[in-house]
């Protein structure tokens, strides 16, 4: 219950910011992003999101390892794709994440590892995310400084006091101290063992520059003129706050960042809601593979329970002398209900909680 509330939560807060928007900018920004793209923007926005999604799929592989799971990497990368279609698809911007954590865990036999390795990757990803976002973010003390003194500081005390009735509960229960001790190990194996940091680090740092590269795509196809060093610190200041856990298939907290960000650095707010929209746009034709991929597997599931199954007929029995039935096969027999793996359902539920967790 209480997941069903959140993530309607979480679709509702994106409508509202939407909703903003379009009250106080009106719908032209929205439309104006679909008038600037043409088609070799779109290619472009394609060949920066392969790399992305190859990427992505790798440093999964790489966490999944280090917990024992073997994937090709092939297969790793159907799956991100299909992901990110879902992702950008249905609300709440996790189920593709979700979907792709308990299906690689059930084809390894172990739903809560699959989960774990796909909650690693998404927690490696933002750890890198938030490292580039703040060296950029050193690197231009004027914007850090700027930042600073609009920050309301009765945020940066309520965020400090979470932190630290956080830590309080962490310490004062058994279970959790437990669970943050597993925690501990799955980053020291799947992320930090032996060179796995290494490439793992690599494959985050190109995941990120892919966004920055598809974020000033965008901004050039929308007609901004200003210098790439201008609008570098405002993009990955977008880029974190796209972690926002409030947005309709990604949409919401980037458009309305954008749109506050650069109005008040000068550049317009219209131009940087039509900047928004227009990155938006170019990650969805980025994750369009998706479609062939899940369209691809329901073809596959559907032939293959469509498929007959010839019964197997033992040459020993004689068709013409059958052998007498017993009372207990003459009775009505309840059909076959499909087998399904225990636990399944409460794992899902946990791999939500989990994949909001590390994307927040």
């Amino acid at each position: 219950m209480k997941q069903r509330i959140w993530a309607w939560v979480r679709t509702l807060g994106g409508v509202a910011i939407i909703g903003v928007l379009l009250w106080r900018l009106g719908s032209n920004a929205f439309l104006d992003g679909l008038r600037v793209i043409n088609v070799w923007s779109l290619l472009a926005a394609f060949g920066i999101g392969l790399l992305a999604t190859v990427a992505s799929a790798w440093r999964w592989v790489l966490a999944a390892r280090g917990l024992g799971i073997r994937m090709p990497l092939h297969s790793a990368v159907a799956d991100y794709y299909q992901s990110l279609f879902l992702n950008a698809t249905l609300p709440g911007g996790l189920l593709g994440d979700v979907h792709r954590a308990v299906r690689n865990g059930r084809d390894t036999g172990d739903v809560g590892r699959g989960v774990r390795a796909v909650v690693l990757e998404r927690f490696a990803g933002q750890v890198a995310m938030f490292v580039i976002g703040g060296a950029v973010l050193l690197a231009h003390p004027w914007l850090l400084h700027y930042v600073w003194v609009r920050v309301p500081r009765s945020l940066l005390v309520g965020v400090l006091v979470a932190v630290v009735v956080l830590t309080a509960v962490v310490a004062s229960r058994p279970g959790l101290r437990r669970r943050a001790a597993a925690v501990g190990r799955d980053v020291r194996h799947g992320l930090l063992a032996k060179r796995n940091w290494i490439w793992v680090g690599f494959s985050s740092a190109v995941v990120v520059v892919s966004h920055l590269a598809t974020f000033v795509l965008a901004a050039r196809a929308a007609g901004a003129t200003a210098p790439v060093g201008q609008l570098l610190p405002l993009m990955v200041l977008a880029l974190l706050v796209m972690a926002v856990p409030l947005s309709v298939g990604g949409w919401g907290p980037r458009e309305g960042f954008c749109a506050w960000a650069f109005g008040l650095a000068g550049l317009g707010a219209q131009e940087g809601l039509t900047i928004a929209v227009v990155y938006g746009l170019f990650a969805l034709v980025a994750a369009l593979p998706g479609i062939a991929v899940l369209g691809y597997r329901l073809f596959v599931r559907r032939r293959a329970a469509l498929a007959p199954v010839s019964p197997a007929v033992s040459p020993a029995v004689s068709p013409a002398a059958p052998r007498p039935m017993l009372a207990i096969e003459a009775a009505p027999s309840e059909p076959a209900r499909p087998a399904i793996e225990a636990g399944d359902a409460a794992r899902a539920r946990t791999a939500r909680r989990e994949l909001a967790t590390a994307a927040a």
